[in-house]
């Protein structure tokens, strides 16, 4: 690097891509074969960044960093990596098969040499990193700043830490599926693509294991369900994930969906359906139960949920 070289100070939107299960890919293939089909799906992935008016700054490994200078492009650029990633899968032999995760934040970023640093390269990573297979998740300020991308809904996840900042970071999930089934009673399919403040309403929620039991409030949402001792709710049993399941509130009724590395069960009072969540929400009602990492049965972890919504708590 020459001495004296300009320092370009601008704002900017920064998305990394990422494919998840590159390592069991090498496993599989081997090292040369395994390399090229990271190669081609990198590239692929630096295309479709192109065409929606993104600049590549570098390919890393499994990865794309790449800017965009409108947060609208960058989400809706997102959506279509996994969109049409999700198509090419069903294509593709099962040891090919790779899952895509995105982070995505705004901000101000440096630009030196055709290389990009920056807080918001740093946040784009650190999400990257959180988010689960197939998932994208933003910024707030990115959230607010993308608007209404067409056929993309954005979640409030909650508050994390993220590595390396010192204040926590609101966190929302851009939900890219157009397909999303009907039986699996999702929320998020029918919410505008705009971010609006959380609706907090008198609406309560009441979870019990074994014997006992805790009322959350809508406020208190997202609420984190799990074996690990910071949940909100902690389940004691080897099949329940660390972090299991996340329950939100929005506009006026909380939504569980399952992080799980098994799955959730759910069943509401005075049906005999189950609802199977694999990395996917449903709207809670009523009254009703959810089985934690393995499916209703003797012994299976149970927890029961009761539902106030806002009208029900207000009367």
């Amino acid at each position: 690097m020459a001495h004296g070289t300009p320092i370009l100070r601008t704002f900017a939107t920064v998305m990394f891509s990422d494919l998840s299960g590159s390592a069991a890919l090498y496993e599989s293939l081997g090292n040369e074969r395994a390399s090229k089909v990271v190669n081609r799906l990198t590239r692929w992935m630096g295309d479709v960044v192109v065409a929606h008016g993104g600049r590549v700054v570098k390919e890393l490994g499994d990865g794309v960093l790449s800017v965009f200078v409108d947060a609208s492009a960058a989400i809706a650029a997102s959506a279509a990596l996994q969109r049409s990633h999700q198509a090419n899968l069903a294509h593709w032999a099962e040891p090919l098969r790779m899952a895509i995760r995105i982070g995505v934040a705004s901000g101000e970023v440096m630009e030196l040499d055709g290389d990009t640093y920056g807080d918001a390269v740093n946040v784009a990573s650190r999400l990257c990193e959180r988010a689960l297979a197939n998932e994208v998740w933003v910024t707030d300020a990115t959230a607010v700043d993308a608007g209404a991308v067409p056929n993309v809904h954005f979640r409030r996840l909650g508050v994390f830490d993220i590595r390396g900042k010192s204040e926590t970071q609101v966190v929302y999930q851009a939900d890219w599926r157009e397909d999303v089934p009907q039986d699996a009673l999702t929320e998020h399919a029918d919410l505008p693509s705009m971010v609006a403040p959380m609706d907090r309403g008198a609406g309560r929620l009441e979870l019990g294991w074994l014997d006992e039991a805790r009322v959350f409030g809508s406020d208190e949402a997202p609420l984190h369900i799990g074996r690990s001792p910071e949940a909100d709710c902690f389940v004691h049993d080897p099949r329940v994930s660390r972090m299991h399941a996340r329950i939100d509130w929005r506009q006026g009724c909380f939504t569980l969906t399952d992080v799980s590395s098994f799955g959730s069960w759910v069943r509401f009072d005075g049906s005999e359906a189950e609802v199977r969540l694999r990395r996917d929400a449903c709207i809670l009602h009523g009254r009703g139960e959810v089985s934690l990492g393995t499916p209703f049965g003797a012994g299976a972890p149970v927890l029961a949920f009761h539902v106030h919504d806002s009208r029900t708590a207000a009367g």
